[in-house]
């Protein structure tokens, strides 16, 4: 008998063995290098509106040849920076991921904590922390050391998955401007580098090295920001040739620091107090983050073996420009085709470098924006700032503060998109948080500009209507992070104080200029097609996992996206 067993074993494995290598055969090579671009505040249909004048390799290069999602969406309430990138990098939502804003009120310490800041990892250059020369950034305000690092990431990312699939073989990287562009796309296993206003040089901190890579120290020597020295952002073509070419001069546009409402906006001298934050509002600070990734690529050899390599640049002027002057204006044209041809100009180098047939790129936005209220009023939509730090002044929460026997502040402060309440206050009179936080949306609701007061208590226990905007407030709620009331303005109301700054406009809403996003893939095996349905930007990290053959990240909620599959 015991010869017929083994006859009969080796029959099937020896089948087996023939049959999963003719499987091996099939089977097309992994991609060498998967590049994702990120585009701060590149709202979903501003691609389109501008593509006529694109040049041939940039956004056309993934409009003509690669999968191009036409209705793309971010499904959660605060469409901030961290938010949006962390939700592309890990395929899930803030409430999953815990990244629910730029900043949130950490309860132990009773401080606003930065979202990537961490004290035990020290940024490796001196003096290269807290910018203290620009007045358009929330780390200003929030930070309170110069540590920064992903841990506040609860999740897995894609790099992560991709790093633990290859046994730390695979190069995992991310650069932008922001700190918080390069650190969330990078994730936990990947190396982040992101430009420093205070010194004017591409940093990381101690979580990722030691000390500099060689070809890092070498750029930041030869000084990225010299070459901007003593000169202007002046229009790339004919101003002629421009949709917005009679809207230079807007009255909602901000002038910060003498860089002027009009062509040309000088950035002037190194010893300008204000010169790397100039740049950083201008296709300059994309300049800067495209060279410094294509030096990355060259020097760290990516997508130079078998092994795939993963690169992230996320592209932050845009975002920049967008508040500074709005989406429609002469200086966001001239900056989204400068950005055209720096993607034109990557994708080449790549091409040399590693190959676009060897090469899977994906291209989103952390977020849209609205129009800024001047221009949206211009054709007879009611749009309009609001102020919600003066809301605890108001008769209504007076009487609300003399019902609960409050003296002192109800409300302990704003810091979008949440209410923080007087923990203090509540605990001393012994009050049920769910019936004041119950109350003070009630009132809140009937205030001009507020759309929706959602309670923190309320999210907890379900106790809401099923919509689509409440479902967005959901998909943001994180019980250890989130504030106490999530506030929802209406559309076209919104905050114009970015960090002290008054601003065209700011995003960070639910509604769908803001959740909007342009999506497109391109690369070896993925079809040439236009999709029309609406489709969430969690698919994003699971469609790349799809691709290259491994698992998704750990907080993922949904498949692939099948039209990127092709067969």
């Amino acid at each position: 008998m015991m010869p017929l067993r083994f006859a009969h074993f080796v029959l099937p494995l020896a089948c087996l063995i023939s049959f999963q290598s003719e499987a091996r055969s099939q089977t097309p090579a992994p991609p060498k290098l998967v590049l994702q671009i990120t585009v701060d505040q590149l709202r979903g249909d501003l691609p389109f509106r501008y593509r006529e004048r694109f040049c041939k390799g940039g956004f056309n290069y993934l409009l003509n040849q690669g999968a191009v999602f036409r209705d793309a969406h971010h499904q959660h309430a605060n469409t901030e920076t961290i938010v949006g990138h962390t939700t592309l990098s890990t395929g899930a939502d803030p409430a999953v991921h815990g990244m629910i804003g730029n900043v949130w009120l950490d309860r132990t310490t009773g401080e606003l904590k930065y979202n990537v800041e961490d004290a035990e990892h020290p940024i490796l250059s001196k003096n290269a922390g807290v910018d203290q020369a620009t007045e358009i950034d929330p780390t200003q305000k929030t930070a309170r050391s110069d540590g920064r690092s992903p841990k506040a990431i609860l999740v897995s990312t894609f790099g992560d998955e991709l790093a633990m699939h290859n046994a730390g073989q695979s190069k995992i990287f991310g650069v932008s401007i922001k700190d918080r562009g390069a650190i969330a796309m990078a994730g936990h296993a990947g190396k982040a580098f992101w430009f420093s206003k205070a010194i004017g040089e591409f940093v990381t901190s101690s979580y990722y090295y030691d000390e500099y890579p060689e070809w890092v120290q070498r750029w930041n020597d030869r000084g990225p920001t010299r070459n901007f020295a003593g000169k202007n952002w002046s229009l790339l073509h004919d101003k002629q040739d421009y949709l917005f070419a009679q809207r230079d001069d807007q009255p909602w546009e901000t002038d910060l620091a003498g860089f002027g409402r009009t062509f040309p906006h000088p950035f002037g001298d190194l010893d300008n107090k204000y010169f790397t934050t100039l740049l950083t509002i201008s296709p300059a600070g994309d300049q800067m983050t495209a060279d410094f990734a294509m030096e990355l690529i060259e020097r760290e050899e990516l997508g130079q073996d078998d092994v795939p390599d993963y690169l992230s640049v996320s592209f932050s002027s845009t975002d920049y420009v967008g508040h500074i002057f709005g989406p429609s204006s002469l200086e966001s044209e001239d900056q989204i085709l400068r950005l055209d041809g720096l993607l034109e100009q990557l994708f080449q180098f790549i091409d040399q470098k590693v190959g676009l047939d060897q090469t899977i790129i994906v291209l989103s936005a952390d977020h849209g924006g609205p129009e800024a209220p001047g221009y949206a009023q211009q054709f007879g939509i009611e749009a309009d700032y609001i102020v919600p730090e003066s809301f605890d002044k108001t008769a209504a929460l007076a009487k609300l503060k003399k019902r609960f026997g409050i003296g002192e502040k109800l409300i302990e402060t704003y810091f979008h998109p949440y209410l923080y309440l007087n923990q203090k206050a509540l605990r001393d009179r012994q009050l049920n948080p769910a019936e004041v936080e119950a109350a003070i949306c009630e009132e809140l609701m009937k205030f001009d500009g507020v759309n929706l007061a959602v309670s923190s208590s309320a999210l907890v226990s379900g106790d809401l209507p099923q919509t689509a905007i409440i479902d967005s407030v959901v998909k943001n709620f994180h019980s250890r992070r989130s504030g106490d009331i999530y506030l929802v303005f209406d559309p076209q109301r919104f905050i114009n104080d970015f960090d002290g700054l008054t601003v065209a406009c700011t995003h960070g809403s639910p509604w769908r200029y803001d959740t909007f996003v342009p999506l497109m893939f391109a690369g070896p095996g993925i079809p040439t097609t236009t999709v029309d349905r609406t489709v969430p930007t969690v698919g994003i990290a699971p469609t790349l996992s799809r691709l290259l053959n491994i698992k998704p990240p750990s907080g993922t909620q949904q498949g692939p996206l099948p039209e990127v599959l092709g067969n």
